[in-house]
């Protein structure tokens, strides 16, 4: 809802005020229920208000509720680093760094690689997103809304195109723009990292391909390149494992965490090869907030539920139903609209194409609206805004899965056909 003391560059996808929530329902300030496909853009995989981080947060409220980590360690900052970095499932040790966000993450894993390689250009990919912060601009894969009009954006950055099978680039066709942008636009000596997401979020769940990621890590290794994944969004069981780079069967560098880390309390991390992380002097590191008790005792408990049977069960039953629910859908012909399911586990969309194979952004809309109407709220995502991102509570009941589904059915069901 407008309201004259928020700025209006802050944009709105559902025109309601949230009261309260339990799992993956939620309350307006008029007592309307409403089925959560949102998650708080994917914070809440365990949904809201799961009861022992509850009340891990408010024990730790009694005990300590903020202390700046780089004026006196405390307690919740050591245990949770020390049980997150068991919790990455990679070969060799790790340390890391605590901050407020994925965002705050990404510019700080820069800070780090410039130290440790001495360079500064980067690629990213098209279609990207890792933050609204001004150095996390420039490696977003497209320009609306988030570099229109904040002038020059740091850099060297550049962009080469996200092979996956849901957004039909091949392996060989990014591998060919690599081999232009090597000989055109910049010597593959002085790139100090790639950052890629294993599935990409805003550009509508792509899952990037095998091939591809493998290929790109054996360059990495053979060219001294630092490899950052980024796994704000995918992480934390979102795709049915720990992390999603898993299924590509490589590792990162440097891993930029964030969203479900803490069950809904802002909290991020960047964590790494030790070399690494322990490359810039100290006090090149820290932040006043970064790591705040709260946040940790929050952390700790979300870690405590994201056992790899919870996280394998919670992921195939949501995919499962997801899956089934999409090919019933298509093999009766619900709606001429419907595309293709993209991503993997239970990090889906739901791409609407027009008759034509264009983008139904118009009717993406539509659905948003009349869902909300009928008490679900979803979330676009993709260029054209035209691809539905599914992003439900890892833990949410199977029957209110099924009645949002059910829901989306209708919705979907209800869309008329435009004539050309």
């Amino acid at each position: 809802m407008a309201h004259s003391s928020i700025s209006a560059s802050i944009s709105v996808v559902h025109p309601i005020s949230l009261s309260h929530g339990k799992n993956a329902e939620v309350w307006d300030v008029n007592g309307r229920r409403y089925i959560d496909f949102v998650g708080g853009i994917g914070v809440l995989n365990l949904g809201h208000c799961y009861p022992p981080v509850v009340a891990a947060i408010c024990e730790q409220a009694q005990r300590l509720t903020h202390y700046a980590f780089n004026a006196a360690p405390h307690l919740p900052y050591q245990q949770f680093i020390e049980r997150l970095a068991a919790f990455i499932p990679v070969s060799f040790p790790v340390s890391g760094m605590l901050t407020n966000s994925g965002a705050e993450a990404a510019e700080n894993a820069l800070k780090i690689v410039r130290g440790h390689t001495g360079k500064s250009a980067v690629i990213a990919f098209d279609g990207a997103f890792h933050g609204r912060t001004l150095a996390t601009l420039n490696l977003n894969g497209k320009v609306a809304p988030y570099k229109q009009k904040v002038g020059v954006l740091p850099g060297p950055v550049y962009h080469l195109p996200y092979p996956s099978a849901d957004n039909g680039v091949t392996t060989a066709e990014a591998l060919k723009a690599m081999d232009r942008l090597f000989s055109v636009e910049i010597d593959i000596d002085e790139v100090a990292c790639f950052i890629i997401e294993p599935v990409q979020g805003e550009a509508g769940f792509l899952a990037l391909d095998v091939e591809f990621a493998q290929a790109l890590r054996k360059l990495c290794d053979d060219k001294g390149i630092l490899l950052i994944i980024d796994e704000i969004q995918s992480g934390f069981g979102r795709t049915g494992q720990r992390f999603a780079f898993s299924r590509l069967g490589i590792e990162p560098d440097l891993l930029l965490l964030g969203k479900s880390i803490a069950g809904g309390v802002p909290l991020g991390a960047v964590v790494g090869r030790q070399a690494l992380m322990d490359t810039l002097p100290k006090g090149g590191l820290g932040g006043t907030y970064s790591g705040n008790p709260i946040a940790c005792a929050a952390g700790l408990a979300t870690l405590d539920a994201m056992s790899d049977a919870n996280l394998s069960a919670w992921g195939e039953q949501q995919a499962n139903a997801l899956e089934t629910r999409y090919a019933r859908w298509k093999s009766e012909g619900l709606t001429p609209y419907l595309g293709r399911l993209t991503g993997v586990g239970a990090m889906r969309g739901i791409e609407l194409l027009t008759p034509h194979g264009k983008p139904a952004t118009a009717q993406l809309a539509q659905v948003l609206q009349a869902a909300r109407d009928r008490g679900l709220l979803l979330m676009p995502s993709g260029k054209a805004r035209h691809i539905i991102r599914l992003l439900a509570p890892l833990t949410t009941e199977p029957a209110i899965l099924d009645e949002g589904l059910d829901i989306l059915e209708q919705c979907l069901a209800e869309l008329a056909v435009e004539e050309a």
